[in-house]
């Protein structure tokens, strides 16, 4: 798979980047030995970009990954919410003791709002900066799901990378759509910034159309890549094929589509209830302090994930 220059930092990264998330603890839960051997796979098929985060739980699972491959024929992304000196400097120090690395190649402040929220996690940035002077960071960073964040970030040259919401349907962009994202992410690319979008199948709601998703996000001049999640050998290989413009062999979607998937509702969910007036199967419901799922009516549809404000809804 080809390499492409993230931006005008000096990493050399892959068009698809595997997403961790989804194998961890927050989803699939695979033991960090399992995970390990996807990710080894992953490189060896080509891909050589790793998103993870201090969220996520990942770290073993890419510290097994490293006993098999070079260190530095891997470019590894992490965030964190860190705020203050002191969290920045134990999520640094975090990651590289549980990957068992020297150092990080990108640093992202995860999840960010606007101008109002970078400038509350700062002192942060200001840390993280020193680290990468003293080399221990190549690229920092910001991940969001906010236009309001990637126009702030234009006017802050520390932040040399995005990773922002893009799929085809918008979804997950809380502050507009995804037309006005592009016009956004197309400023940050002239500037140079290096940009790799996350939810590409809009965490799973979109697995239906996987292939014209995939392909609409792979087409995206400002993305440099993509991030996806993948729990499975046969979803790198189609994503792989996918990304590479070739034909997925039959045998590899069958395997795909006897996945048996569910929908979850994470953690931070504020019970809006949104999503059980959307619902028209009936199918989730209110139950003391959580939204619950009743999967013999759920459809896996999806269309309860557009009326999430907090992105909470997924297809795993």
């Amino acid at each position: 798979m080809e390499k492409i220059k993230l931006g005008n930092t000096l990493l050399n990264v892959s068009k698809l980047c595997f997403g961790t998330l989804t194998m961890g603890p927050l989803q699939a839960n695979l033991s960090p030995k399992e995970g390990g051997r996807l990710l080894t796979y992953a490189l060896q098929q080509g891909i050589n970009f790793l998103d993870t985060a201090e969220l996520y739980e990942t770290y073993d699972h890419i510290k097994c990954a490293l006993e098999n491959i070079p260190r530095q024929e891997l470019v590894i992304a992490t965030k964190s919410y860190a705020y203050s000196k002191e969290t920045a400097e134990a999520s640094l120090n975090k990651a590289l003791k549980e990957m068992d690395t020297d150092y990080v190649d990108i640093f992202l402040l995860h999840e960010q709002e606007s101008i109002h929220t970078i400038r509350g996690h700062y002192e942060a940035l200001e840390y993280f900066i020193r680290k990468k002077e003293q080399g221990y960071i190549k690229a920092l960073g910001l991940s969001t799901h906010r236009i309001e964040a990637v126009e702030a970030s234009l006017k802050i040259k520390e932040i040399e990378v995005l990773h922002p919401i893009v799929n085809m349907f918008g979804l997950g962009i809380q502050d507009g759509n995804i037309e006005t994202m592009l016009k956004t992410l197309e400023q940050a690319y002239q500037q140079g910034k290096g940009i790799y979008g996350m939810k590409p199948l809009g965490g799973g709601n979109f697995i239906k159309d996987y292939k014209k998703c995939l392909e609409f996000v792979l087409n995206i001049k400002p993305l440099h890549a993509v991030a996806i999640g993948m729990q499975t050998i046969e979803e790198i290989q189609a994503n792989v094929l996918t990304t590479l413009k070739k034909e997925i062999d039959t045998a590899i979607l069958n395997k795909i589509n006897k996945k048996n998937r569910k929908l979850i509702i994470q953690d931070w969910c504020e019970t809006c209830e949104n999503c059980i007036q959307a619902c028209s199967h009936k199918a989730l419901s209110k139950q003391s302090t959580q939204i619950k799922i009743d999967h013999s009516k759920c459809v896996l549809c999806g269309y309860c994930a557009k009326y999430c404000p907090h992105f909470c809804i997924k297809v795993i």
